[in-house]
Formats: C-alpha cells, sequence, structure tokens
C-alpha cells in the first residue's frame, strides 16, 4: 500500500484527538473503518504508530516520528486545496468555524449584509477548529472552552473574548417534577440519567466533575446533542445545554442552582484584522439570541443588577 495524503490526515486526527472515536467522529468515518486503515498504515511502515491504553491513544517513538514529517504535508495540502477553491469562488468568501450556536444565523445574516460571503465549517471540537484557522483552512473561528479544560490553541492566534463565562443550564422533560420551578437543585435530578457527547472537547470531564462535586453519582450516557434532544423529549435522560436554548412543549430548558459549569466563548483568528472584521456582527447576533431567551435574560439582568454583567440594556 502506498501512503496517500489521507492516511496521513487519519494519523494526525488520532494524535490530536488522542482517540480513535473522537478521530473518526472528526474525520467522518466509521471507527472500525478507521481502526482497518490505522492496522494496514502500521504494516506499510513495520511498526506500530500508537499505544492503545484506556485512556486512549498515545503515538510510539515510530509514531512521532511519522508525524513530525505527516503534519507539514497535511497541512500544506489544506492550504493548497483552500487557495484553489478560493480562487475559483465568485466574489471574496469568508472561510467561518463554529461549534453549536444559536446565534450564528444571526451572525452570517449580519455578515452577507456586510458583503462577506461565509462558508460554514462545523465541528464539536474547538480544539480541531483552532487547528484548522492556524493551518490556513479557516479564518475564523467562534468556539467555546470548557471551564477546567483549557484549549490548545496553536500559536500565533490571536483571540477575543465574547463572553468570559456563560453558564450551562439543563434541558429535562417537561413533566419533570423540578421543570416546575424556573431554578433546578442538582439533588432533583439524582435519580435522573445523563447524556454527554464526548466529543466535544472537555464536556465529558466538566460534567462528571459537577455532579462529583454536587455528591451524585447518576449514570452518564455517550450520545451526540441531536440524540439527547429526543431522548429528553421522552423522558429517557437530562442533559446539559446552552442558555439560549429554548424550551420546547416536550422539553423544558432551567438553570441550574449555583451555576456550577459554565464556558467561555471566543473569537480566534491569525491577526487582529480579521477580528475586528467580524466581531461587532457576532456579538450583535450572540445578545440578540442571548435576550431572546428568558431564563437566561433574567439571569444576565441578575448579573447587571450587581454589578458582575456585560450585557448591554435594551
Amino acid at each position: 500500500m502506498d501512503l496517500e495524503v489521507r492516511h496521513l490526515r487519519a494519523l494526525c486526527a488520532i494524535a490530536d484527538t488522542g482517540s480513535l472515536h473522537r478521530a473518526a467522529r472528526h474525520l467522518g468515518v466509521a471507527q472500525p473503518s478507521l481502526s482497518t486503515q490505522l492496522r494496514r498504515i502500521e504494516q506499510e511502515l513495520g511498526g506500530a504508530l500508537f499505544t492503545r491504553e484506556p485512556t486512549g491513544c498515545r503515538p510510539t517513538p515510530l509514531g512521532r516520528l511519522v508525524l513530525l514529517r505527516a503534519r507539514p504535508l497535511v497541512a500544506e495540502m489544506r492550504s493548497l486545496v483552500a487557495e484553489a477553491r478560493a480562487a475559483t469562488a465568485d466574489g471574496p468568501q469568508l472561510r467561518v468555524g463554529s461549534t453549536a450556536s444559536r446565534a450564528l444565523a444571526g451572525w452570517l445574516r449580519r455578515l452577507r449584509g456586510r458583503r462577506q460571503e461565509p462558508i460554514l465549517h462545523m465541528n464539536v471540537s474547538p480544539n480541531a477548529l483552532l487547528r484548522m484557522v492556524a493551518e490556513g483552512q479557516l479564518d475564523i473561528a467562534f468556539v467555546h472552552e470548557v471551564e477546567g479544560s483549557p484549549l490548545r490553541v496553536p500559536e500565533g492566534l490571536r483571540l477575543r473574548v465574547l463572553i468570559e463565562r456563560e453558564p450551562q443550564f439543563v434541558s429535562l422533560p417537561a413533566d419533570h417534577p423540578a421543570a416546575d420551578r424556573p431554578l433546578v437543585r442538582l439533588a432533583d435530578l439524582a435519580g435522573d440519567r445523563w447524556m454527554v457527547d464526548p466529543t466535544v472537547d472537555g464536556e465529558w470531564d466538566a460534567v462528571h466533575r459537577m455532579l462529583r462535586a454536587a455528591g451524585l453519582s447518576p449514570r452518564v450516557l455517550h450520545g451526540d446533542y441531536h440524540t439527547a434532544a429526543a431522548l429528553v423529549a421522552t423522558g429517557e435522560v437530562v442533559t446539559v445545554c446552552q442558555p439560549t436554548s429554548p424550551s420546547r412543549p416536550d422539553a423544558a430548558v432551567r438553570r441550574i442552582e449555583g451555576d456550577p459549569l459554565g464556558v467561555r466563548l471566543l473569537l480566534a483568528a491569525r491577526t487582529d484584522a480579521a477580528l475586528d472584521a467580524v466581531y461587532p456582527a457576532l456579538a450583535e447576533a450572540y445578545w440578540e439570541t442571548a435576550l431572546l431567551a428568558p431564563a437566561y435574560r433574567e439571569w444576565l439582568e441578575r448579573e447587571r443588577d450587581e454589578h458582575r454583567a456585560f450585557a448591554p440594556t435594551r
């Protein structure tokens, strides 16, 4: 087998995510397929490239040597593809990366209104998006940093903080007894199953820390947040959610007492000029979305009244 760029990209993804499961998710392939591909690459190169441990995959000495040569080749190919696409595109385009946010629609609409045509790339991993900006695949990235799990910011990236600490709320079935109150105690959820997406950088650890600090040890299931939303609606699980998430007839969004879980919202680019060009539109879109969420708006107003706020008045 002759090694191709896609093989090198797979090796970089495994090293960057530290897990075959997360790497497969990042690459958009099935984990068994990626495992088979890795075995073939290792057979071609004559040795193991990663050690498989309970906590994930770690490069062997041979793996580190291969990655040292692979990374610049993968970055160069990505840059070549991005430049070629930009050269053939109609008009100036802005390559935007983002983790999930309800502010995205308003942000993209404002960018288009300012003649900045955005091309959106979504990813659950903020660390992956930051690498893409550093490697020239994206112009800008809007990401979140889970409290207690600092992001790995590539050298040379410029960051701008949108929100220093956004509290995370909980989504629970609409007929849950705790849904009758605007403020939910974690103890009220002691008998519930939780669902967390382990591919979101830092979130699995943060939720476990929050539950342990409350003296709870509920069953925590793996699953993406689309699945979690469906299971919340049927009463199977509860899950953390952004405070801008709307309640629905089958699911209630409530604040957690003490705000034990938070994230920092960041915008990343390679230059300050790139940040200046898009930050105002993002800030406008975020506050528009935030102030339409009743529970979050109440939280923001309380913070403002206590002289700790950052939200604009309307």
